[in-house]
């Protein structure tokens, strides 16, 4: 589903990602951890078609995010770690400006956006303005805003930060859901416990290098997630 080459993005003399190749397939939920300046936001960025990159290529079901960017964005959805949502609009407005983005037919744009909604308890404040909204309702609306198109890979950066107990808990099993349907998750975190129940799969990133990936067995052996990444990073 996702599948990146040799992927380097250069900031002046800095290489935030350097030289970087793993591949996400289809059912997996993949974790992608290392510390704050790994080179995980710019990862996901690249991978979503915000930056350009100087080498490597990236491929989402097939498809090169560079000869057709266009195609590519069709099939993900892309949730940053700071939602930047139109703060004029009602949540409404902005989850109808998405399905129409994406040219969901009413009907359909109706019933999914009412059923992720009601799972993350925000049907009674999409009538309010966004710029209202506190950080967590925005999360929300941005995950629900994610999820309306049914893209075949999600891409997330700490989907979990901002999230109440119980919206967490959601979002967790959309996940398994996505992918037990054929879709792929790729996102990144802090929250070690929650990447090694969740994730069959994880990768590790160190100033910008990949230093390890694999099964959740193959990175932390007999240790705990938290373990094998504190001895991976020394």
């Amino acid at each position: 589903m996702l599948k990146i080459e040799h992927l380097t993005k250069v900031y002046g003399d800095v290489k935030a990602v350097d030289d970087l190749s793993l591949t996400v397939a289809p059912g997996e939920i993949y974790g992608f951890i290392g510390h704050n300046g790994a080179g995980k936001t710019t990862t996901l960025k690249s991978i979503a078609g915000i930056l350009k990159f100087e080498k490597g290529d990236i491929f989402i079901d097939g498809v090169s995010v560079l000869s057709d960017p266009i195609s590519c964005k069709k099939k993900i959805a892309y949730i940053p770690d700071n939602p930047d949502l139109y703060d004029f609009m009602t949540g409404m407005q902005f989850l109808e400006f998405i399905a129409d983005i994406f040219e969901i037919p009413s009907d359909i744009r109706n019933e999914r956006i009412k059923k992720y909604a009601d799972i993350f308890e925000l049907t009674g404040d999409l009538s309010g303005v966004i710029s209202s909204y506190s950080h967590g309702m925005k999360q929300k609306l941005a995950i629900i805003s994610a999820f309306i198109h049914e893209p075949k890979l999600i891409v997330m950066d700490e989907p979990f930060v901002g999230l109440d107990p119980k919206a967490a808990h959601s979002l967790k099993e959309i996940m398994h859901d996505v992918c037990a349907a054929g879709g792929a998750i790729f996102f990144s975190t802090h929250v070690l416990d929650v990447a090694e129940k969740l994730c069959q799969k994880v990768a590790v990133i160190k100033n910008g290098r990949l230093i390890k990936a694999g099964t959740m067995e193959e990175v932390t052996g007999d240790e705990s997630l938290e373990s094998a990444f504190l001895e991976l990073e020394e």
